[in-house]
Formats: C-alpha cells, structure tokens, sequence
C-alpha cells in the first residue's frame, strides 16, 4: 500500500516551542514526530510513501533520503504554498497504485489500515475518512454522518462531543486527480474547496475508530504528545 504524508505546512502555531524546522520534525518522545507516524505505516504495510515537502523541506530530505527501514520514500516538493490539494495534486502524480492513503504530517491516529482499506474496497467508495469520536469536538470542527456516509461538515466551535475528521483518507487517485486538476486552480483547500463543496456527488465513506490520536498541530498538544509516545 501506499501513503501521501502532508508535510509541507508553515506550522505557525507551533513556532513558539519549535521554531526554525518544520513542523512534523519536531521533536517528540526524542526522536522526530515524522519517525513515529513512518514507523506505524510501516507497521501497517505501506511500503511506499511520498513526503508532501515545502516549507524548510531540505531538513526532511536530508534527514530521511530514500527510505525509512522498510518504506521507500520519494518527494514531491511545492516551489511555493500550493494549500493542500495543491500539494495532493503533485504528490498524486507520483503515486502508482490506487486507491492511496493521505495523512497529516501533524496528526497521528493508532488506525488499522489494513481494514480501512478493506472497507473501502468494499464499498466502492470513492474517497474514505477515518472519524473518531472526541468528547470535546470544539477544535476540530464536526462530521455529519449517515448510513455510514458523510453528509456535512461543521465548522469549528461550540462545546461538546462530535465525530471529528482524525486527518486520514484513502482516495480512489485516478478519479479525484483528474477531477481535482479539471475543476480547480493550481492553490486550493482540499478540505475546503474540494471535499466540503462536493461531499453531496462524493458520498465519503465514514470509517469511524475508537483509537488513539493526538494532533501536535498546537503547542499544549504538543507537549502533551511527549508523554503520549512515551508510553
């Protein structure tokens, strides 16, 4: 199987307590938050990933080269911020097989891919996301779901218990690049200006874990990671 890491973000928020690398190289648990998301996909089979690279994306290149153990990587590099669906787009163009899993290169979820891989096989779905229910919904913004589809997406805010988009999906790439390239400009909001505008003609699938996940994307999270992989 393979995996498209986003990697390529400013990682402003985090700049506070990780200035001058990017995001997903910072430090957790003493070792680069990176190292623990590749370890687990190679944990769950994925042999090849391409790292989404821009921002100081040299450190990442030099640091990790080709391969990580097991897993070939390979680089797809945005010159300029191309947002994140024009940085899958590149990366897409890349890959060879379909369908391909998108991860946040800021987020971690304890999934198994391997079944997520079958349930969207299963249904013929042409885009799945991993959901997991949060008890405070509030940062994450939540997913309408019915009949195990995504009908809506809520924006950020409120208080109080919500299924929330956990930052991994598994796309059928053929379909989605050539629509993506077709409908929309060079610089987009996958989420935003591609996923929510046509949740109705996509149908996600909703694959829903109770698992583990944090997001260092801030910086009481990031703290609180060390003590998270350090268990």
């Amino acid at each position: 199987m393979q995996a498209i890491i986003l990697a390529g973000g400013l990682g402003t928020r985090l700049r506070t307590v990780a200035p001058d690398i990017p995001k997903p190289m910072a430090a957790v648990a003493g070792r680069p938050f990176l190292d623990h998301l590749l370890t687990y996909l190679e944990s769950q089979d994925i042999d090849r990933v391409v790292l989404s690279v821009g921002h100081l994306r040299d450190q990442i290149i030099s640091h990790y080269g080709d391969r990580f153990g097991k897993v070939q990587i390979t680089y797809a590099i945005e010159e300029s911020p191309l947002g994140t669906g024009g940085a899958l787009v590149l990366a897409l163009s890349q890959c060879s097989q379909s369908p391909v899993f998108v991860v946040n290169g800021d987020t971690w979820l304890e999934l198994d891919y391997r079944a997520m891989y079958a349930a969207h096989i299963a249904a013929g779905a042409l885009i799945s996301v991993a959901a997991k229910q949060m008890d405070d919904a509030a940062r994450y913004g939540r997913l309408r779901i019915d009949a195990g589809r995504i009908t809506g997406f809520e924006a950020r805010g409120g208080t109080g218990p919500g299924t929330i988009n956990a930052g991994v999906y598994l796309i059928d790439r053929d379909a989605l690049l050539t629509r993506m390239q077709e409908r929309l400009p060079e610089k987009f909001s996958f989420e935003a200006d591609f996923l929510e505008p046509d949740v109705s003609q996509l149908r996600p699938l909703a694959y829903i874990t109770d698992m583990r996940f944090i997001d260092i994307g801030v910086p009481e999270d990031y703290h609180r990671a060390q003590t998270f992989f350090a268990s």
